[in-house]
């Protein structure tokens, strides 16, 4: 003990009166204190304690829940950000698979979790959707999640076979009309951009294609297989296949073209007016300390900035989000987002199977 210090030996009084005495003291001057800190602004404490918990962060791994099956787009973004991320913040950052129900599954069980800043959540813009499609999801997107960072928009590609006769959309479109049992289009799962996607194209073109939803991945390897006619499906994964010519792409959404796939037009160009484009973005279980919450947004968006990410990310098939979102931001333009998929859920008509 230093000498400086007094023990609680020597503070401590030496009879049972000075006990009682102390303890009246005490009570008188908690009492003064308690007016006191009523009056105070309860900003004060509340950041004291954020500030507090943000400062101690992080001190153990760190999951990242990704909500889609492993080698999906939002499965590779979701590592490509975790691998940089454990660098950043200097513990371990592991991507934990939760598949199913369009993501439902994974994101309900990131809801759920402590609000500490060690279970985050990547995924796609399904989430945004679930909403107008689900009357018991578990979980609220807006309210139940604190917005981190935007990271990529994800065009999806309507894809088929090396060997398919189909060469462009306007082929799609006549094979349609010609023998509407004939065409079938696989999806990443009920109510994933990729479902509404295709009954857009449905609504759009005048046809009726047969929806397949594939809610753990399988679509590729079915379209591979000739089980369906097209599969529309993140081009994040499968840009490689395209690129290697085990698949031709016949378009992709958004409204512009790939630099890693430059010869395959959008639907606008390609006579489908359909140009909403989903995307990749973090986010944490609400309540989430706001230092945290602004730490992990610097550091996934100084990842981002550089050039060999946006490379990478260039090169599967996406566009790295610049300027890069600040949390705000990102919370805005989500809630945004959210509105935006409900209308498109009512006019295309999609419904869960």
């Amino acid at each position: 003990m230093h000498p400086d210090i007094d023990t609680p030996t020597q503070a401590a009084p030496r009879s049972i009166e000075r006990r009682h005495a102390l303890a009246r003291i005490t009570r008188a001057i908690g009492a003064l204190a308690v007016p006191a800190m009523a009056g105070m602004t309860s900003s004060g404490p509340a950041q004291a304690q954020s500030g507090a918990a943000g400062a101690a962060w992080p001190r153990r791994a760190i999951r990242v829940i990704s909500p889609f099956a492993p080698g999906s787009g939002t499965d590779i973004v979701a590592r490509l950000v975790s691998d940089r991320l454990s660098a950043e913040l200097g513990v371990p950052v592991v991507v934990e698979p939760r598949p199913g129900a369009a993501g439902n599954i994974g994101s309900a069980f990131a809801a759920h979790q402590a609000a500490d800043g060690y279970t985050l959540l990547v995924t796609s813009a399904s989430f945004a959707i679930a909403p107008a499609l689900y009357r018991n999801l578990g979980f609220d997107p807006v309210k139940d999640f604190d917005a981190v960072t935007k990271i990529a928009t994800a065009p999806l590609l309507v894809l088929v076979r090396a060997d398919s006769p189909l060469k462009t959309m306007a082929d799609l479109v006549a094979m349609a009309r010609k023998d509407p049992k004939a065409v079938s289009y696989g999806s990443f799962g009920n109510g994933s951009p990729s479902h509404l996607i295709g009954e857009s194209i449905n609504s759009l073109a005048g046809i009726t294609m047969t929806h397949i939803p594939y809610s753990t991945g399988g679509g590729a390897t079915d379209l591979a297989g000739g089980r369906l006619t097209i599969a529309i499906l993140d081009a994040l994964s499968q840009t490689p296949q395209v690129k290697a010519g085990r698949l031709r792409a016949l378009a992709l959404n958004g409204t512009q073209r790939l630099p890693s796939l430059p010869d395959v037009p959008t639907l606008v160009e390609s006579g489908i007016a359909f140009d909403t484009v989903g995307w990749h973005a973090m986010f944490a279980p609400a309540g989430v300390p706001a230092e945290i919450v602004a730490r992990l947004n610097r550091s996934v968006n100084a990842i981002l900035a550089a050039p060999d990410v946006q490379k990478q990310i260039h090169d599967v098939g996406a566009f790295p989000v610049l300027p890069a979102t600040t949390a705000p931001q990102w919370a805005e333009m989500f809630r945004r987002d959210v509105q935006t998929w409900a209308e498109l859920v009512r006019r295309s008509g999609a419904k869960i199977d």
